[in-house]
């Protein structure tokens, strides 16, 4: 008898994996289909993967060491230039590193920072929302004015003063930047609860005796998934330009590691006569931050379903 309950069991798993499978196919499906209709949201999901792909495989494809200064081609220009090298297609900096060797290391600097304080902000303030938009009262007063208070103060500001209080180097830059980073998934979050705490499955649920746990995380999170993953795609791109700021600033990781701020600092005095060492790494910030947000621009089209309607 034990052994046919276990059997029934394991069956009833395997049949609720294999629905629960078909279904999220379906929606993957359905998602494409919708993504793909906007043309520049494909382009942009290129030219992000491109960059990803580069950051990754950078030990692999690059030519040169980008730490290694080679004084015999200092400031040496691009390959189509008078004076260029194909060893250096996009040239040499003050030091003679290669200049396309350090955007693509730049890359890994970018993305990382991107993607860490977009991941560990946007999972406090998912957290901080629900509980700020469901609970309400006191709860959501005291969380709301935490949030006014740090939307007081300009982004940069704000971490420039962390990190020139914390020390520059990647870890402080990342504290910093996710110090203020986790208030703009928790304002979306808060506002899309309010909303759903209203509907008929929320009533429903609390009508069979649902906990609040219960309510937000299975019944509320689910439905704001959508808004959470445009608004967390749309910040990668803005947590990259502070980071880029920073490093420009000298607030970034320190030299002599590249990132694409410090390379445009390193390259502004020369600008007049060795405008390829500042002018590539900002053309590799211009496309990356395009290509993001027109990204989360289709992201937003295909998951918001009351552009659709």
């Amino acid at each position: 008898m034990e052994q046919a309950v276990e059997v029934l069991e394991r069956e009833s798993f395997k049949e609720k994996s294999r629905r629960l499978l078909a279904r999220l196919a379906a929606n993957l499906k359905e998602f494409w289909k919708l993504y793909r209709k906007n043309s520049l949201a494909l382009v942009g999901g290129l030219v992000v993967l491109v960059f990803i792909f580069l950051a990754v495989a950078a030990p692999w494809i690059t030519p040169h060491n980008p730490e290694q200064p080679d004084f015999t081609a200092i400031r040496r220009p691009p390959f189509w230039m008078e004076g260029g090298s194909g060893k250096n297609p996009l040239g040499t900096d003050n030091l003679g590193r290669d200049i396309f060797s350090r955007i693509i290391y730049g890359a890994r600097i970018s993305l990382l920072v991107g993607f860490v304080v977009v991941f560990f902000a946007t999972a406090l303030g998912v957290v901080m929302g629900l509980i700020s938009g469901y609970y309400g009262g006191k709860v959501d007063a005291v969380i709301q004015r935490v949030v006014d208070t740090l939307l007081a103060f300009p982004y940069l500001v704000l971490a420039t003063a962390l990190v020139a209080s914390l020390g520059p180097g990647l870890r402080n830059m990342l504290v910093a930047l996710a110090f203020k980073e986790w208030i703009f998934p928790c304002r979306v979050v808060r506002g899309d609860v309010l909303v759903a705490k209203e509907r008929e499955y929320v009533e429903a649920a609390l009508a069979v005796g649902a906990g609040k746990f219960h309510i937000m995380v299975k019944e509320i999170l689910p439905n704001v998934l959508a808004s959470v993953i445009v608004v967390a795609t749309l910040r990668i791109a803005w947590v990259i330009l502070m980071e880029a700021s920073l490093s420009f600033l000298g607030l970034g990781v320190e030299p002599p590691t590249p990132a694409w701020g410090t390379i445009i600092n390193e390259g502004r005095r020369f600008i007049n006569t060795s405008w390829w060492i500042s002018t590539f790494p900002g053309l590799a910030i211009f496309f990356t931050v395009l290509g993001i947000n027109l990204m989360g621009e289709g992201l937003r089209d295909a998951l918001d379903p009351r552009l659709r309607e």
